[in-house]
């Protein structure tokens, strides 16, 4: 089954990482949904993509640097439209809990390094581990992933073409998904994945002509701000699948 990730989110629409970008993701018509994790300073792990909140939030630094109380107290959605003012920062735990159980497939990207077993843990309690990837740039992350856990589904982000020495790598860590940026991959590297037994997953999916040109190459599911649009897209191509 194809799976339209919301990427962060219905983020075209809503403040990225937030529960209003979900549910609105969901109301769109997504099948999945896509987000970051983070530490904080006291060891929660939150919902948040970039390296400082500065951009995204109405205070200063990065994740690691506040504890989560001290992020409770920042406005996390007004920087992106007035109507959106007073979202706060989104607990792991507290999206499993109302997401996890929903029918959905789920892709949680780790965004840094060293709470790996944490992370598990809530995925492990919350979440149908046939219906999740943990994915990541870091090669090392995943590997540190598959070295606590021998079954879940790991999905690497690469910046580059997937080739041979890659899908090795992948094969390595015996990872489900490698996922090219979708503004360079081609029908050839998406069939010597699969050659490999590797889905494909896309990334960087930031406009309409990228998503139509990509949606016929038979991977497994692609990132979007738009869900509404790739959902579109999706009813009317039914049976293409």
């Amino acid at each position: 089954m194809f799976i339209n990730y919301a990427h962060r989110g219905a983020s075209a629409y809503a403040p990225e990482n937030t529960m209003a970008a979900f549910e609105l993701g969901v109301r769109m018509g997504a099948n999945g949904i896509e987000l970051d994790l983070q530490q904080t300073r006291d060891g929660t792990i939150v919902l948040f993509h970039d390296a400082e909140i500065d951009r995204k939030s109405n205070g200063s630094g990065t994740i690691g640097e506040h504890t989560y109380a001290q992020l409770r107290e920042l406005d996390f959605g007004g920087w992106f439209h007035a109507s959106f003012q007073g979202e706060r920062i989104v607990r792991f735990e507290d999206f499993a809990q109302t997401f996890a159980r929903r029918d959905l497939t789920f892709a949680v990207e780790l965004k840094g390094a060293g709470f790996e077993r944490e992370a598990l843990e809530t995925v492990r309690r919350y979440f149908d581990l046939n219906r999740v990837y943990i994915t990541s740039f870091s090669y090392e992350a995943l590997r540190r992933v598959r070295a606590l856990d021998g079954a879940i589904r790991l999905s690497w982000l690469i910046r580059e073409s997937i080739d041979e020495g890659g899908l090795q790598k992948l094969r390595e860590i015996r990872g489900s998904q490698i996922c090219p940026p979708a503004r360079s991959v081609t029908a050839a590297e998406v069939e010597l994945a699969h050659a490999w037994g590797a889905g494909v997953r896309l990334w960087g999916v930031s406009d309409e002509e990228i998503m139509r040109r990509t949606f016929p190459l038979h991977t497994e599911g692609m990132t979007v701000n738009f869900p509404d649009k790739l959902k579109a897209l999706m009813d009317g191509q039914t049976g293409r699948r």
